[in-house]
């Protein structure tokens, strides 16, 4: 789907590969599919009761033809067509397009954070996953304090509960090990730009100065 930023040189090697177009594609949740390289008709001898209200035995053609029977779902609605309309419109160079900008957009909301002060990655990202710290000024050049990372860890509730009554964004936090709270955005809306990225750091200094 983006030949830039995929490799799927390793894929093959795998005894099964999970597809999930509603991430980056932003399709409908039932659109994932999972791959399997077993030949051993697996999900048939995992899933198929052979219920006869619904898959006859007797059929005048060859009962393995019905699909629906290897499926925990059985009788869902027609979901991947959702994915291929989409896909029909825009191509596979267009889902691509906005793939690439996704990672474009979270490499310069990067090089923004590393440019300003009080904003502290929490690492590299390797994907569309940009996690950081915002600093107040009350904290900055304290990392020494034996009370630092505690009260960094309460600085991400502080700034979502601002954000949330004020309308204006929704980002979330989480800790990790013994990491604090820290911001984690993830950069798959194809509609975001790099205004959106500007004000999302604009806003997170706005809401904190006061800190």
């Amino acid at each position: 789907m983006c030949a830039s930023v995929t490799d799927c040189g390793c894929m093959w090697t795998a005894d099964s590969v999970a597809w999930n177009p509603h991430k980056l594609l932003t399709t409908g949740l039932q659109c994932s599919a999972l791959l399997l390289q077993d030949t051993s008709n697996l999900l048939k001898r995992c899933h198929g009761s052979q219920a006869s209200y619904l898959f006859q035995q007797d059929k005048f053609y060859d009962v393995t033809l019905d699909t629906g029977d290897k499926v925990v779902q059985c009788g869902r609605r027609v979901d991947c067509l959702k994915l291929w309309l989409m896909w029909k419109a825009q191509g596979g160079q267009g889902l691509e397009r906005r793939v690439d900008q996704d990672f474009a957009l979270a490499r310069y909301l990067v090089e923004e954070i590393k440019k300003r002060e009080g904003f502290v990655l929490v690492m590299e990202p390797e994907f569309v996953n940009v996690c950081f710290w915002f600093v107040p000024p009350s904290l900055r050049g304290k990392q020494e304090s034996p009370d630092y990372s505690e009260r960094l860890a309460k600085v991400a509730p502080i700034l979502k509960e601002r954000m949330v009554k004020e309308g204006s964004m929704m980002i979330g936090y989480q800790p990790h090990g013994t990491r604090g709270n820290f911001f984690r955005v993830v950069v798959a809306n194809p509609a975001l730009t790099r205004a959106d990225m500007d004000f999302l750091l604009n806003e997170l200094e706005r809401l904190g100065q006061d800190l």
